[in-house]
């Protein structure tokens, strides 16, 4: 197919939804997938394979777009037509802790890691829906879960624990690909066409913050740090919204982010000294409010949070 020729069959289509994934044009990637969805369910063939590797693709595209219940949606689909596939499996989990629906998260972690126990990121995954859950339910968290399906053996395609001699280069390279869907939070080195949507995210989620819809903002800012990691502003917009939701930890997390890339953030100190005041972490929290009065001595705002906590630190 020449460059400028429009894509027209369901190979070409696909093609060119993954060409412009790679080029961090998810928004367009998405438009491809359900060109090719269309035509592939209107031409009558079985094709369910093919069909449940669309859905996946276009959940992909529609997570770093932020819109995390649509990936729900496809994955869902996807996982109906082929079950137990490591890929749609993931996105779904990445999509639910994205909403903070751990529980369904968890699930489809365990799931994946019934598939192939080799996917570092679904262990990754489990452990912080672990720790997320614990502080959400306390020591009975496990009876709060749905039911984990139990996968055939005939689906188990890695139970053996990994090893350099035995491991495939296809699942390692699998592996690795599901790491990067669940772990781009880390990535710096962001190229200029995804910084430039990771700034329409935040803007979008800035949209959301004035409208006091947190939930959605935080959706928003999330794949915006999916995009781009190294913006400081995007973590403390991010744990504002935490604030509000009175989710302390995570803006405890969000706000050490940010002071690791500005050490002296005013909103990443003064969020941080928030959240660790509702935690009852009081020394921790003075620390902040000390460090801040070092930077803005006449911040109204930190001498009022300085009064309040000094009660409690008696």
């Amino acid at each position: 197919m020449s460059p400028s020729a429009r894509p027209t069959s369901v190979a070409e289509l696909k093609q060119a939804g993954n060409d412009c994934y790679k080029r961090g044009q998810y928004g367009q990637a998405a438009v491809y997938y359900s060109e090719a969805i269309k035509k592939l369910e209107a031409s009558g063939k079985s094709g369910r394979e093919q069909l449940s590797i669309l859905y996946s693709n276009r959940a992909a595209a529609f997570i770093k777009d932020g819109q995390c219940s649509e990936c729900i949606k496809d994955c869902t689909v996807a996982l109906e037509m082929v079950p137990y596939e490591v890929k749609p499996l993931m996105r779904r989990a990445t999509a639910y802790e994205s909403l903070e629906r751990y529980s369904m998260a968890y699930v489809d972690y365990k799931t994946a890691l019934q598939v192939d126990n080799g996917v570092q990121a679904a262990h990754d995954g489990t452990n912080r829906m672990t720790k997320a859950l614990m502080e959400q339910y306390g020591p009975g968290w496990r009876e709060k879960l749905p039911k984990i399906p139990s996968v055939p053996l005939s689906a188990q395609k890695n139970w053996q624990s990994p090893s350099p001699v035995n491991v495939s280069a296809d699942e390692n390279k699998k592996a690795s690909e599901l790491q990067k869907d669940s772990k781009r939070l880390q990535s710096t080195g962001a190229t200029p066409e995804a910084k430039a949507h990771a700034k329409a995210l935040k803007e979008e989620g800035n949209a959301f913050v004035k409208q006091g819809d947190f939930k959605k903002a935080v959706e928003k800012y999330t794949a915006s740090l999916q995009l781009d990691s190294s913006e400081c502003t995007t973590y403390t917009n991010r744990a504002l919204c935490y604030l509000s939701l009175k989710q302390y930890r995570a803006v405890v997390e969000d706000c050490k982010e940010a002071l690791r890339l500005d050490p002296k953030n005013v909103k990443g100190l003064y969020r941080r000294a928030q959240a660790l005041k509702e935690l009852k972490d009081y020394k921790a929290c003075n620390a902040d409010i000390n460090s801040l009065l070092k930077i803005e001595p006449e911040n109204t705002a930190v001498q009022k949070l300085f009064q309040e906590v000094k009660k409690f630190s008696k």
